[in-house]
């Protein structure tokens, strides 16, 4: 029961960490959910979870790298094989041998065996840092390649140095040539024996798919339980489980290149279920290690054998140590492998060190370090390793943070021309996405509804300007908003006076009230939604006392909708009539536009009421109203995903949410 109520709580911090994040945008997620694993150690009864290796890596690690497998760009790969090796085999053991002996020298205490075991965990990159972290800051595409090819190879490089220098450890016994033939065999071994069974496993769908078994639930199981039998099968076979799940990422990707066109429903479902699983996988990797940290960082501050600024030190100059020997190594590879040595970017270099976060990886490793070693006596300064690990990890994640950001940034909206044009195709890949979405849901009996939602994006896509800037106009969006919110509280004080004047009724009064509050919580702030959803749900309660709960849409009558549609135009004179006063005030331009488009609601209901013809008017606007949200939904969606991507920035997707939003409050104040 304690487990399962773990689970839970762990479960609950992701989705906190990202309602912090979206007030605390700057704040990488990693960093808040690190934080928030750490915290709850320290709330009574205080959690602790013991980290398990092995369990580990199968749980988390294989699926992950299995994922980046499937969605790393082959041809980018293979563009970018040389150095991916340099970085991913090349400087893992340059960092073993050099580090490794470093730390020797600087902590006498622990032998040179341990030290090159710390060096060689210390060495593999993390792929989910590194992403988590790019996507905020928009990485270059071609580095984020290149990392992300690293970090999928150097896992297995890291982790068989790592075993070695154990194993040395352990037993006092260390063969070169030995271990050099292992490390070959280990890491070609994972990746044939991944390819091989995904290749099975892969065959095997086929023929069940060709076999009538065209369940999508049990293919999608089978895709599921995949990273965790090529890890396994090849951890049995003694070869590398990391690289076998990367591998069947890999192959998994050639298949679905290769059915695209003929099962797209099926890359849907499967899409779908992996971004449930990865978001939970990618948060609970933090968590986790922020469990750790406390106890980790208490057993040595509480040592008397440590003194606690030395140690702080030391972690400070290994993580230093371990951003100068990449930047050199970096460096001296790009010197060998360019004709013209002048072309060669230190921001680039500086920018490829500083993302050589290390994470899951790293701890996993830490904590795989036995408690004995082979003539029974302690392993030598075992909770001291451990906590360099976990100290560089955090080093690692709060340098990329806070510096990253600062490279990066110069760049960014110098040429206003070309951002203005960016931010043009953006919004224009943001409607076609929700004209796609409204295509794929088209079908007999809404083709109709179907054509109109679309026109009305096409025309929208029209009336674009590249010279908009979405940024230039988001303070406008925002003054705008707050007026529309001001014109909200001046209807809702009109709809009272009619109640209590008796010219309407409780229940039409509670309907528009709804509408009202609907259209408020879309038009604020984040930071006023709680303030305004705690107001709505007390006025929402004193309705439920004193008058009718509202209809939902559906089932109003003609007669209701005539009724609104009066108490409507009897609010916007309102509403005009108030804002009239303020022409002359430093929002005149603002206040105008929320006066035009009052007196246009009011003359479009002075006109008469024509229902729509095709089946009921009920059925008709509901459809449309369906559509409508479909294509907010996709256009919300389209933004993520090229937010996730680095396609776009923070302030971007934030200029394209308003413009989202605005567009939602006009079509569900038309409706």
């Amino acid at each position: 029961m304690e487990l399962f109520v773990m689970i839970l709580v762990l479960l609950a911090l992701i989705g906190v960490s990202n309602v912090i994040h979206r007030q605390l945008p700057f704040v990488p997620v990693p960093l808040i959910q690190i934080a928030l694993g750490s915290a709850i150690t320290f709330i009574p009864p205080g959690f602790h979870l013991h980290l398990e290796p092995e369990l580990f890596f199968l749980l988390f690690i294989a699926p992950l790298l299995y994922n980046d497998g499937k969605h790393t760009p082959r041809s980018e790969l293979w563009r970018l094989r040389a150095p991916i090796i340099m970085l991913a085999v090349g400087l893992v053991f340059a960092t073993v041998f050099v580090i490794g002996y470093i730390i020797h020298w600087m902590l006498p205490s622990v032998p040179l065996p341990v030290a090159y075991g710390l060096a060689a965990i210390l060495s593999p990159t993390d792929a989910v840092a590194v992403g988590a972290l790019a996507g905020k800051i928009r990485l270059p595409k071609s580095l984020m390649h290149l990392l992300e090819g690293e970090a999928l190879m150097n896992d297995a490089s890291g982790l068989v140095a790592f075993k070695f220098a154990m194993a040395a450890a352990v037993t006092g016994v260390f063969s070169l040539p030995k271990a050099s033939v292992s490390f070959l065999i280990i890491a070609i071994g994972g990746l044939v024996v991944g390819a091989i069974l995904a290749s099975i496993i892969t065959g095997l769908r086929e023929w069940l798919r060709r076999s009538g078994l065209e369940d999508e639930t049990m293919h999608m199981l089978i895709h599921i339980l995949t990273p965790f039998a090529l890890y396994l099968t090849a951890e049995e076979l003694g070869v590398s489980g990391i690289l076998a799940a990367v591998a069947g990422g890999v192959m998994h990707a050639v298949e679905r290149d290769r059915s695209r066109k003929i099962r797209p429903r099926t890359n849907e479902v499967s899409d779908n279920t992996w971004s449930v699983i990865l978001y939970l996988l990618n948060g609970l990797v933090f968590v986790i290690l922020g469990l750790q940290i406390p106890d980790v960082f208490s057993t040595i501050f509480k040592s008397p054998d440590f003194n606690n600024f030395e140690v702080i030190g030391y972690a400070l100059i290994i993580f230093i140590l371990l951003l100068v020997l990449r930047f050199l190594w970096v460096f001296a590879f790009s010197i060998l492998g360019r004709e013209n040595k002048n072309n060669i970017s230190f921001k680039i270099l500086a920018m490829t060190s500083l993302s050589g976060v290390r994470g899951a990886v790293t701890l996993a490793g830490a904590f795989s370090i036995p408690l004995f070693i082979g003539n029974g006596d302690p392993f030598p300064e075992r909770s001291l390793v451990i906590f360099l690990a976990t100290a560089v990890i955090v080093l690692s994640l709060l340098a990329a943070s806070i510096l990253l950001p600062l490279l990066v940034k110069p760049d960014d909206g110098s040429n206003e021309a070309k951002r203005a044009q960016k931010e043009l195709d953006v919004q224009i890949k943001m409607m076609n996405a929700a004209i796609q979405a409204i295509h794929y849901h088209i079908n007999e009996e809404n083709k109709t509804e179907s054509e109109v939602v679309r026109a009305d994006y096409e025309r929208w896509i029209r009336q674009l300007q590249p010279n908009g800037g979405i940024q230039r106009n988001l303070k406008m969006y925002k003054k705008e908003a707050a007026l529309r919110i001001e014109a909200i509280a001046i209807e809702r004080e009109a709809v009272n006076r009619l109640l209590a004047s008796g010219e309407i009724n409780k229940e039409h009064a509670a309907i528009f009230l709804n509408s009202l509050e609907q259209l408020e919580l879309i038009l604020s702030k984040r930071k006023h939604l709680w303030v305004i959803f705690l107001k709505n749900l007390v006025r929402r309660l004193k309705g439920i006392l004193l008058m009718k709960e509202a209809k939902p849409p559906q089932q109003l009558s003609r007669s209701d909708r005539e009724a609104i549609r009066t108490i409507k135009h009897q609010t916007s004179c309102a509403v005009i009539n108030a804002f009239e006063d303020r022409c002359s005030g430093p929002d005149k331009s603002e206040v105008m536009d929320i006066i035009h488009h009052y007196d246009f609601i009011k003359n479009k209901l002075s006109e008469p009421y024509h229902p729509m013809s095709r089946g009921s008017n009920e059925g008709n606007e509901e459809i449309k109203r369906d559509l409508h949200w479909i294509a907010i939904q996709a256009e919300r969606d389209e933004v993520q995903s090229l937010y996730e991507q680095g396609e776009i920035t923070r302030e971007m997707a934030s200029g394209l949410r308003r413009i989202i939003r605005d567009r939602e409050a006009s079509i569900l104040e038309q409706e």
